[in-house]
């Protein structure tokens, strides 16, 4: 995907999409992976460098502008500028709407969507006086189509995909290209952890007309992998000429509909 010589900064690496985005990227590019969990992150660039790759771990709280702004100046200085920037890092508090608390609430806007802004604003700061660059931000299907039970996650994903939108458009004079790509259904811990018995994965792939899910056509969940071969399309050079836009990876799950 021609990200040689790149260096990509990663949020939310410790695990699940995060950490396939790093593996895919490592690649070729150099890989600043951050997250909140020490352990993780440290596993994952031990991993990269055993596989010959360039990759340093970075611990940062993504919902702390104060944090981010250390943290990327600290990638700059260590692996160089930074080229493309993946946002990943994302939490999930499940329950009705009218249930949520004022925590539920503002923990779930500050690592979805302060987060986004955060550490998009930080790197592009840097991009723009080098006149190029890359974000893509991992947001979901459920920014698009309606969820039972997942308003905050939902409202917060909706915020950082515009968010990353009117970022793109005004980045665009300065050759910076600014995407989205929207999971949905995808194996990772967030999602094993809102199923019920060892029939979870079955569950969300033929839908529920009660919770008004429509299932997967194409019969089966998204692997961290398939999400982050998208991503790692619209940051090399192949994607040029795309910019603003929010690729769905759910496997036809909202038929289209975003």
């Amino acid at each position: 995907m021609r990200t040689t010589q790149k260096v990509a900064l990663v949020t939310g690496a410790a695990q699940g999409i995060g950490a396939a985005v790093a593996r895919v990227l490592a690649e070729g590019a150099s890989i600043a992976a951050l997250d909140i969990q020490g352990e993780g992150l440290a596993s994952l660039v031990a991993e990269l460098r055993e596989r010959g790759g360039r990759a340093a771990a970075f611990r940062a709280d993504v919902s702390d502008s104060a944090s981010v702004e250390r943290v990327v100046e600290a990638v700059e200085r260590e692996l160089g500028p930074i080229d493309i920037l993946v946002n990943v890092a994302g939490v999930l508090r499940v329950a009705p709407a009218v249930s949520l608390t004022d925590e539920d609430w503002t923990v779930t806007f500050a690592v979805n969507t302060l987060g986004v802004f955060h550490v998009s604003r930080a790197v592009a700061r840097r991009m723009v006086p080098r006149r190029s660059g890359a974000i893509v931000t991992v947001g979901s299907n459920a920014a698009g189509v309606p969820r039972m039970q997942m308003a905050a996650y939902s409202a917060s994903k909706a915020a950082s995909t515009m968010f990353t939108k009117c970022l793109g458009l005004e980045l665009a004079q300065d050759n910076i290209r600014c995407n989205v790509v929207s999971p949905g259904s995808t194996d990772t811990p967030m999602q094993r952890a809102l199923w019920a018995d060892e029939h979870g994965a079955q569950a969300v792939i033929a839908g529920s007309p009660e919770s008004f899910r429509l299932g997967i056509p194409l019969r089966r969940l998204a692997t961290p992998a398939d999400v982050a071969e998208a991503v790692a399309f619209l940051v090399s050079d192949r994607a040029r000429h795309i910019t603003m836009h929010d690729l769905y990876v759910d496997g036809g799950a909202t038929l289209g509909a975003n």
